[in-house]
């Protein structure tokens, strides 16, 4: 039975709710307000009317209050069975309470939960009024109730750091460097009520052990939980995809079953990028003779996957952090991945649909779940494994030092990971468990001069959470923490790194045992840090830009539309505030108005993530991965994300969807002057293809030119041709640039022999014309006589999709961008705003 839907909430002083009976089947509720489950509580009470939209202004501020009261939820429903019989069990199961929760039925109290990241079951059989009404009721205290006045010595981590590592929920609602604080409350996944009969199927799992060209061999086991011993039971399983159907039969012993299942011909899954992310139905049923008594339903990926940590030979004293899907050696492209709101009441599987989807059209194939937000619902898991986009998931620690010397939190965190690794083992798109979020490193850094140390959460990440991930799931690697490996727990030579040399001005590379330095200049925070960068895996790096103009504008108040104004700097949560101003002093110059902050920011977070992508990327196979920091925003701010709250894409979103593509050319400036061209190949083909450089000045005069037969093999990246210094010239080149193209218009790149804010250019003349495409969509084609820059096209409505966006057009070429509704509806050209710089 679901119980979701439409239940009862009121709040309380704390201890009030308790005093006046409220959990007894006869306490008035007609002055309730109205809620909806899943969901939490700001949603139910900005649905009221009762609070003011928190993103708007600093409204955030005025909602705190909603963290210090008592709230229930109630709802009455009818148990639509008759009484149980004697081998009947009936379950309630909440999937998600945030997070200090007691639980009342008819009057009586069931038991307490205080762990959002795993759920609350209960036996109730015989509890219920079987044909009659019942009422359910959930109590939720307030979190500071419970972990306010603790502290674990030594603490450095920030963000209410004292209260957060306490309590095992979101860690970013008590605010973070790109979010204000807004602690949620409320059931934020869905509540059902089951009966059982007999015994009933606990955790399937699935896993592929061999694949060959016509077989793949995988095996299924699930437990069994009976409270009948006399039943003999068995289990059947059935493997299907289209007419491909693969079956297994097994018996139970000592409450497990299961065998291995021989697939003919498989559907391989793959990443984005390498192949079709092929699912099949499973279906795993539980009998006792000819009785059903339950049933599992799945979909599933046949395919292997392994973390490539072996020596690299070409550079002595490293390591590769290579994923091998398949036996194929995959470079990841993807981001970091953020809870999509600060209020869960918000999040629907169309909004999870829609950020992943933008992941791949931009050539993404993973995501990294940080360690900050929460294990995301089934939804998400549901469309990575669509999408072909691999899960790097952490485990829900982050920046600060964690209580595992209190024997009742290591109890949660292990009944969490228990719960959690089994869970989310059958997903194809689950590629690596990780323990924690930077706590090794900043531990290491701040207490740098006692190498080695122990220190609150070790214990977690290095014995508690990799015993259970290889017990539960032994087919994915754990690592540790993020970043970890090397001379440094951020180093290069091993593991996976963090680069905030960019951004934070951290001094890098460090070694254990030497002080941590900063460089808080425009110098020492420049992108071209990401240059010097020799990482094995670059799981974070990223850099602050605005969202657009129409996102500001529906978040700040029209008296604060200016650059330095209190209420943009209240959307930039970090800290100190002028980092940001310190790389545009470095790339773009320092902006005048709103418009100039808005695209200098955007131009330096854009123009930081190409050259850092494009560094990594030619650094292949000694770099295997890049996740930008950050994919998505959870409110309106000014933060490290290329997609905005409401999912309009930044010009840094497009940069990436450029430097992402499946065969990259770009070039690298080098020491002695001469410049190099690569061409990057992530197919598992090699390429052949015609290149044209050409050195022109921004006007149109062509100065140089050259043709290049370039051959690379599958999977892999090489120079393919120099470009002397002598042939370039002496000069500073600030009206100059260099251009390659090729067959494929995908192949089209630059490069500037300064910073932007340097280069020498004559206002450019871009001309648009419209045309309307068969689709519903229209066609843009835009063309200049000179060099034009940053050229972009926007409609403020996050329906509106573009092919490209915030891109060069060349002299005397035309460029045509199609644009289309999502919904399909339609719009009028004549709307669409068009700029360049």
């Amino acid at each position: 039975m679901n119980l979701n839907g439409p239940w009862q909430l009121k709040d309380f002083e704390p201890g009030e709710g308790v005093t006046a009976q409220t959990f007894t089947p006869t306490y008035p509720t007609e002055n309730w307000l109205a809620a909806q489950v899943p969901g939490e509580v700001h949603s139910s009470l900005l649905a009221a009317g009762l609070i003011p939209e928190p993103y708007y202004d600093t409204n955030v501020e005025q909602v705190q209050w909603v963290e210090q009261r008592e709230w229930w939820y109630r709802r009455t429903f009818e148990a639509d069975w008759g009484t149980p019989g004697a081998t009947d069990r009936d379950l309630l199961t909440f999937d998600g309470l945030d997070t200090y929760a007691t639980i009342y039925l008819n009057g009586l109290e069931l038991g307490r939960h205080q762990n959002m990241f795993r759920p609350a079951v209960f036996d109730v059989t015989g509890k219920l009024n079987y044909g009659n009404p019942n009422v359910l009721a959930v109590r939720l205290d307030p979190p500071l109730l419970y972990i306010d006045n603790k502290s674990i010595p030594g603490q450095w981590g920030d963000y209410n750091s004292n209260q957060r590592v306490f309590a095992r929920k979101t860690q970013s609602h008590f605010s973070w460097d790109w979010a204000p604080r807004l602690v949620n409350m409320g059931i934020w996944q869905g509540v059902r009520l089951e009966r059982f009969t007999t015994a009933r199927l606990s955790a399937p799992y699935f896993q592929t052990l061999a694949i060959t060209e016509n077989y793949a061999r995988v095996r299924l086991d699930t437990g069994i939980e009976s409270w009948n011993d006399t039943a003999a039971l068995t289990i059947k399983a059935t493997l299907g995809r289209g007419e491909t159907v693969a079956t297994l039969e097994a018996g139970v012993e000592a409450g497990q079953a299961g065998g291995e299942i021989m697939v003919e011909n498989p559907a391989l899954w793959w990443p984005n990028g390498y192949g079709e992310a092929a699912l099949y139905d499973l279906e795993v049923t539980l009998w006792q003779g000819q009785t059903l008594l339950d049933t599992f339903r799945d979909r599933v990926g046949l395919r292997t996957l392994s973390l490539d940590r072996s020596p690299d030979p070409a550079e002595p004293g490293t390591e590769f952090f290579t994923f091998v899907v398949n036996g194929v050696p995959i470079f990841a492209k993807g981001a970091n991945w953020i809870e999509a709101d600060l209020l869960n009441g918000r999040i629907t599987p169309d909004r999870y649909e829609e950020l992943l989807r933008l992941l791949v059209d931009a050539h993404g194939n993973m995501l990294r779940v940080w360690g900050g937000g929460q294990y995301e619902p089934d939804a998400f898991y549901r469309t990575a494994d669509e999408l072909g986009i691999l899960i790097w998931q952490d485990f829900m620690f982050a920046c600060g030092l964690y209580p595992d010397f209190d024997p009742a939190f290591v109890e949660e965190v292990r009944q969490e990971a228990e719960f959690q690794v089994q869970r989310l083992r059958n997903h194809p798109s689950l590629a690596l468990w990780v323990g924690n979020n930077e706590n090794d490193w900043v531990e290491d850094s701040t207490r740098w001069q006692e190498v080695g140390h122990d220190f609150p959460g070790k214990y977690l990440y290095h014995e508690l959470l990799p015993e259970i991930t290889a017990r539960r799931d032994p087919s994915r690697p754990y690592w540790p923490s993020s970043p970890y490996g090397g001379n440094d727990h951020n180093g290069e030579q091993a593991g996976d790194s963090h680069n905030w040399r960019v951004w934070h001005g951290n001094v890098e590379p460090r070694h254990f045992g030497e002080e941590p330095q900063r460089n808080w200049s425009p110098e020492g925070v420049s992108y071209r840090h990401y240059g010097e960068d020799m990482t094995r895996f670059a799981s974070e790096f990223g850099i602050h830009a605005l969202p657009v103009l129409e996102t500001v504008r529906r978040n700040v108040p029209e008296s604060e539309l200016y650059f330095g104004s209190p209420g943009l700097l209240f959307r930039n949560k970090d800290n100190p505030k002028d980092k940001g101003n310190m790389l545009m002093q470095a790339h773009t110059g320092l902006p005048r108005d709103l418009a100039e902050y808005i695209d200098f920011s955007m131009i330096t977070q854009a123009e930081g993530l190409k050259y850092g992508i494009e560094h990594f990327r030619r650094r292949k196979p000694h770099c295997s991965g890049t996740l930008v920091w950050q994919w998505n925003d959870c409110w309106p701010g000014l933060t490290w994300a290329v997609l905005d709250y409401y999912a309009f894409p930044k010009a840094g979103y497009f940069f990436v969807k450029r430097a992402y593509e499946p065969v990259l050319a770009s070039f690298k400036e080098e020491p002695d002057g001469s410049v190099s061209l690569w061409l990057t190949n992530d197919t598992l083909a090699p390429v052949s293809e015609t290149l044209t450089w050409t050195h022109a000045t921004f006007s149109g005069e062509v100065l140089h030119r050259g043709t290049v037969q370039a051959q690379v093999k599958a999977n892999s990246s090489q120079e393919v041709a120099t470009i002397p210094a002598d042939l370039l010239g002496q000069g500073h080149h600030r009206d100059e640039f260099l251009w390659v193209s090729g067959s494929n218009p995908a192949l089209s790149n630059r490069h500037f022999f300064v910073e932007i804010k340097d280069l020498e250019r004559d206002k450019p003349g871009v001309k648009v014309e419209w045309e309307q495409d068969s689709m519903g969509g229209w066609l843009a084609h835009l063309s200049s006589p000179q060099f034009a820059y940053f050229v972009h096209l926007f409609l403020p409505d996050e329906n509106i999709r573009y092919s490209d966006n915030w891109f060069d057009l060349f002299p005397g070429e035309t460029k045509t961008i199609r644009l289309w509704r999502i919904d399909s509806q339609p719009f009028d050209p004549e709307q669409v705003e068009t700029g360049w710089r």
